[in-house]
């Protein structure tokens, strides 16, 4: 039997070419996407899994407020795993990473290679994750001093094989020239993990001052012993905190219990955080690499849904306004015996055929689109993952499904119809107003019209970053990375470029106001004595004379550093937010303390006030800054007026590498890195972009359906109408109304929708556009545009037709 319904599936499909081609386009499109976004999700959701111990790892975030400051990291205290370990028996084991130093010179030959992508690590890494080793002993590969951990990638590039690096040295620029053995290489970390490095470096290489609570640099790990519930766990580190922490900070202010400094609105929180949540649910200060974002997770997957729904609902619309031509054959076959539920595997046969045939032509539209789809959404997914076990039998059992949702409705419909009425021409088709399918027709455009208004408002927040009052001027500003070069020559090097006559100003600038560049806090108090009262944090930049100049920013008030002031080695230039952090109402002149290493208050005289400019995201409200005159000078930004910016390039480069001859010369624009900090914005906008694009073409071909359907149904009234003087025009505007009322119930269900849906996202971001009423007007007469386009088609074709063609049976 089955033999026989795909054999009669086959010939109505190939009678019915035009129906069957705009069917299984419909159906591929939504299951091309579906497929492609169900790619998406796993692979965010695969992250970190790939460790045997995963459900057992954590790391330790920590929570602070301090005078009105919040910060919200990634790192914990590097004394922190060992007192958890030493103290609290359901800790296995801990690691830590230090990854402050973004990256380091390695030689290759006679040429230094600039490497990102390292850290340095406990010798416990491969206790707590998984890293299997290609060669070499991981249990004790980092226990010494100067010995690394790289990987085959990594081994290959500086050896030519794992098998020859091991036992040999890296030549670094740390300590004038340190030499790292390789005493083991292990396999590529796989990519879906919240940090890939490619060299792990000795822990006890760093040069750091170990041992201090109070200061947060270190990603740490713990292990947890199986069964302990790490929410419960997390009770204990308000023990850690008076044990440990108290201690440490009483010494550089009057503090006499965490108590009090809460009463103060002050907060000293941590926290285990499971390793396979950080991707999606972390977005913290101090990350090791840029995160995914849950929402975006569940947006795509709701989008891939509602796609493969419209496209169903196509089917469906375009099956029952081909009901007429199928109605005889149906009755012909009840008449001669066939069974009601015959039917039914009959017409959800020729669906499940459709879908199968959709999802070769769906895989054809993954495969040209998979590179595209890659590149905007940062991924490397192939084709060859649809052939895993999980995805190949999702893949197998997908057309059942498709086809079973598309085809239930028009199978049911179809086989209800009563013979007798049939085949005396009495069957009635249905009432033009059709309630399910009128309500199938407003789903579709819903949707379109809420994907259109996303992609509308993530352009316009997009566009709103870009052009921003930031406090700063982003633009024709080039930083160079000063690797390999002496303070002098630094210095040399930045005198001689400053008199180019392309060059306006030039600064060192290791501090930059994007994301990725250093960062340094510290605490301040507005009195010689810290208490929870008077202390605050911000961050704490050393400048030269030159960065507000070069940097394009503004002075609120007061006077900038000045060569003239040999005080103003002591003297500070605070934002607008500092002030206001400091409780000055007048603050040039007023005094601000630090505390030296061995506690002993240092005082800073404010000289001056810069406006707030935004030196982190825009989805963050400035925080506090003080600038002091210091060294920072492994970068040097230059300002310059030129349209000639390679030949400038190009000039400074030469520059350089006359003054660092086998040293990397390592650039990067301003406004470049300013852009990138919205990296996953633009993304999702354009694949927003392409899914709202995609939505409304499906649903176009849903109204194409239902107006045949309509047209069909109509087609003596439309006849009698012309007959009795009805012009082509009111003919048009009669078969149009009723869609048009459509599509604005469509915009008027969708418009709070997506109003909240577009609110919530834009609450991430401190500044933000207005979601005026323009947004759903232009996106409503879109949809109405596009609507009326498609309708115009089918509406004229039944307008022009000869009367006599339509009433001549009767």
């Amino acid at each position: 039997m089955i033999k026989n319904y795909i054999k009669i599936a086959w010939r109505n499909l190939l009678k019915k070419k035009a129906f069957t081609v705009i069917n299984i386009i419909g159906l591929s499109l939504g299951v091309g996407c579906f497929i492609m976004i169900s790619m998406f999700v796993i692979d965010e959701i695969s992250y970190d899994r790939y460790h045997e111990k995963a459900d057992r790892i954590y790391r330790i975030n920590s929570d602070i407020i301090f005078g009105g400051t919040e910060m919200s990291m990634a790192v914990s205290a590097d004394p922190m795993g060992e007192a958890l370990k030493s103290d609290y028996p359901e800790v296995e084991n801990f690691v830590r990473l230090y990854a402050s130093q973004r990256s380091k010179l390695i030689k290759k030959g006679n040429q230094y290679i600039n490497q990102s992508g390292l850290a340095h690590a406990d010798s416990t890494l491969f206790k707590v994750f998984t890293l299997p080793a290609i060669i070499g002993n991981t249990r004790t590969a980092l226990r010494d001093p100067n010995t690394v951990v790289i990987t085959e990638t990594a081994a290959n590039r500086y050896f030519g094989s794992p098998q020859l690096a091991i036992g040999q040295f890296l030549e670094t620029d740390d300590n004038d020239k340190t030499l790292y053995k390789v005493t083991s290489v292990i396999k590529d970390m796989p990519r879906n993990s919240h940090f890939k490095f490619d060299f792990f470096f000795s822990m006890a290489n760093v040069d750091y001052d170990f041992g201090n609570f109070l200061s947060h640099n270190f990603h740490t790990y713990v292990l947890l012993k199986e069964g302990t519930d790490y929410k419960t766990f997390n009770k204990n580190f308000k023990e850690v905190i008076n044990k440990y922490l108290l201690p440490q900070a009483a010494q550089f202010m009057e503090i006499s219990s965490m108590d009090d400094f809460e009463a103060s609105g002050n907060k000293l929180e941590y926290s285990l955080m499971p390793i396979t949540d950080i991707h999606l649910h972390s977005s913290r200060g101090i990350e090791l690499s840029a995160n995914g974002n849950i929402q975006y997770v569940y947006i795509f997957s709701a989008a891939a849904l509602f796609i493969l729904l419209i496209a169903c609902i196509n089917f469906i619309n375009l099956t029952t306004a081909r009901s007429s031509g199928r109605a005889k054959e149906v009755g012909i076959r009840k008449v001669l015996g066939s069974e009601k539920k015959a039917l039914i595997g009959q017409f959800l046969t020729e669906s499940t055929l459709i879908a199968i045939l959709a999802l070769f032509v769906g895989l054809t539209f993954v495969w040209l689109s998979l590179s595209w789809f890659n590149g905007v959404s940062g991924k490397e997914m192939l084709m060859t993952s649809l052939l895993s076990p999980k995805f190949l039998v999702f893949i197998l059992v997908l057309p059942f499904i498709v086809g079973g949702l598309a085809g239930v409705y028009p199978a049911f419909f179809l086989s209800s119809f009563q013979p007798i009425k049939v085949l005396k021409g009495k069957l009635s088709f249905g009432n033009k107003k059709n309630t399910l399918r009128n309500f199938l027709v407003v789903f579709q455009f819903a949707t379109s019209i809420i994907l259109i208004v996303g992609t509308i408002v993530i352009y316009k927040q997009l566009n709103h970053i870009q052009n921003s009052n930031l406090g700063f001027d982003k633009d024709q500003v080039m930083v160079v990375n000063n690797f390999g070069l002496s303070h002098e020559t630094r210095q040399s090097l930045k005198n001689e470029i400053e008199q180019l006559t392309e060059v306006k100003s030039a600064s060192f600038a290791g501090y930059l106001p994007v994301g990725g560049s250093s960062r340094s806090d510290t605490t301040f108090s507005t009195e010689s004595v810290m208490t929870e009262s008077n202390g605050f944090n911000m961050q704490y930049w050393n400048v030269d004379y030159d960065y507000l100049e070069t940097l394009g920013m503004e002075m609120e008030s007061g006077r900038n550093f000045s060569r003239d002031f040999g005080s103003d080695s002591l003297g500070i230039i605070l934002n607008e937010t500092a002030v206001k952090l400091a409780g000055f109402k007048n603050p040039i002149g007023k005094k601000l303390y630090t505390s030296d290493n061995n506690g002993n208050p240092q005082a800073h005289t404010v000289i001056g006030v810069v406006k707030n400019f935004n030196f982190a995201s825009l989805r963050e409200n400035v925080g506090g800054l003080c600038f002091q005159l210091g060294n920072n000078s492994w970068e040097t930004a230059y300002r310059f007026n030129t349209s000639d910016v390679s030949g400038l390039l190009s000039t400074i480069e030469n520059k350089y590498k006359a003054a660092a001859p086998g040293m990397p010369f390592n650039y990067q624009f301003l406004d470049e890195a300013f852009d990138n900090m919205y990296r996953q914005e633009r993304r999702v906008g354009t694949v927003a972009m392409a899914f709202a694009i995609l939505a409304i073409i499906i649903a176009c071909l849903g109204l194409f359906g239902l107006a045949t359907y309509i047209a069909e149904q109509r087609t003596k009234e439309i006849g009698i109408r012309k007959v009795l003087g009805a012009s082509v025009t009111n003919i048009i505007r009669m078969l149009s109304k009723d869609f048009v009322k459509l599509v604005i119930v469509a915009f008027v269900i969708a418009t709070p929708i997506a109003w909240w849906f577009m609110h919530e996202w834009l609450q991430e971001f401190a500044y933000r556009i207005d979601l005026n009423w323009m947004i759903f007007a232009v996106t409503g007469c879109v949809a109405l545009v596009v609507a009326l386009i498609t309708l115009s088609f089918q509406a004229i074709k039944a307008a022009i037709a000869n009367p006599v063609e339509s009433l001549k049976t009767e």
